[in-house]
């Protein structure tokens, strides 16, 4: 696995688990700490998470499908990228915004770990 690749992989493990820290965490936090509910419902901020998931595992995504035996992630992937996105930019799904962000956060980083792994048991080439 090259440096490129562990980072990628790595950010976007990162990335996901913050997304998830936020729609799980911040409502608790909240309702303790009334300045936190800003962040809570601001739509800006699912937007913003989901803006720098798209590059980095959108390019994780391409690079993987080309690859031979990156079919599997890049589906995993993509699915949990679509839902980060409707969850998002959808109006109509707002409703079920919250379990389609945790859904895709948890498909997107689960597929960045399984690939990380994958690339750090197998052998180099």
């Amino acid at each position: 696995m090259t440096a490129r690749t562990a980072a990628i992989d790595a950010s976007a493990v990162t990335l996901s688990g913050l997304c998830l820290i936020h729609c799980m965490a911040l409502p608790l936090i909240a309702a303790f700490l009334p300045v936190a509910g800003v962040f809570a419902d601001a739509e800006w901020v699912h937007k913003a998470f989901v803006a720098a998931a798209l590059p980095l595992s959108g390019f994780a995504i391409v690079r993987s499908w080309k690859s031979r035996g990156g079919t599997g992630f890049a589906l995993l992937a993509a699915f949990g990228l679509t839902l980060l996105v409707s969850a998002a930019f959808a109006p109509a799904l707002h409703d079920l915004e919250t379990p389609l962000t945790v859904t895709g956060a948890l498909l997107l980083g689960s597929a960045h770990v399984w690939r990380w792994n994958r690339h750090t048991s197998s052998p180099p080439q």
